[in-house]
């Protein structure tokens, strides 16, 4: 089982940030997962909210921004023991960081329209040229995954679910040419893995934080175990 950083290792370093990622490269995990949203003059950026409030303390809005009004929301402001400011990376930043991982889980937030999602996919996969082995684009949005079909995209694709669907989003995923289902954490029970093995889809669970219930997983096969605390569970699994 592949332990993965959630936001690079939001809980040991600053989520989704240069310095975070660099940080699971030097404890020596290969894997990583983060949120990518696009802004007005297109950047692609490295982010989980659409507002700068919860990491920086500063209430500002993402989508008013371009990419070169980034450098004043320090994402580290509340880690007293992080001694370097963290601004809020773009995507072709964090993969000089991460050039050399094994596997790359490239969450995209959810869009407003169809339009929207064509646009941000086809940057996306400008940008990811040369990652093909590595990375997988995964959404909760349906919007960005037929996007990528239409455009008949190289790159593998996860489905995330975080409602009781369950085996309806095991069907959707197939339909949508998914090779992975990200499961939320509570909704991964036996019988639920089970189904999605039988579906031939990879599995990845977040967020999962807790040690013996990562033993539980690795144990039913999962491959993947999104985790805010990589370090951790590199020393107990």
């Amino acid at each position: 089982m592949r332990i993965i950083g959630h936001r690079g290792a939001r809980g040991e370093a600053p989520e989704n940030t240069l310095g975070g990622f660099q940080y699971i490269q030097d404890i020596g995990i290969r894997a990583v997962e983060f949120d990518v949203r696009q802004l007005k003059d297109n950047a692609l950026i490295i982010m989980h909210d659409d507002n700068f409030v919860r990491t920086t303390g500063q209430q500002k809005h993402l989508y008013e921004c371009s990419h070169d009004e980034l450098r004043p929301y320090n994402h580290a402001v509340k880690w007293s023991e992080w001694n370097r400011v963290e601004p809020t990376p773009l995507l072709n930043q964090t993969l000089k960081v991460i050039h050399n991982f094994d596997h790359i889980e490239v969450e995209v937030k959810e869009v407003a329209s169809e339009a929207a999602a064509e646009k941000l996919t086809l940057e996306l996969q400008q940008q990811l040229k040369g990652f093909e082995h590595s990375a997988i684009i995964t959404s909760f949005d349906t919007k960005i995954h037929a996007a990528l079909q239409q455009q008949k995209s190289q790159f593998k694709r996860g489905l995330l679910i975080e409602n009781d669907i369950k085996h309806k989003a095991i069907d959707q995923a197939l339909e949508l040419g998914c090779c992975q289902i990200g499961w939320m954490n509570e909704l991964a029970d036996q019988d639920i893995i089970k189904a999605t093995q039988a579906a031939k889809l990879n599995i990845s669970v977040w967020t999962v934080n807790d040690v013996e219930r990562a033993k539980e997983l690795r144990d039913l096969g999962v491959q993947g175990l999104i985790t805010d605390f990589p370090k951790l569970m590199l020393q107990q699994l």
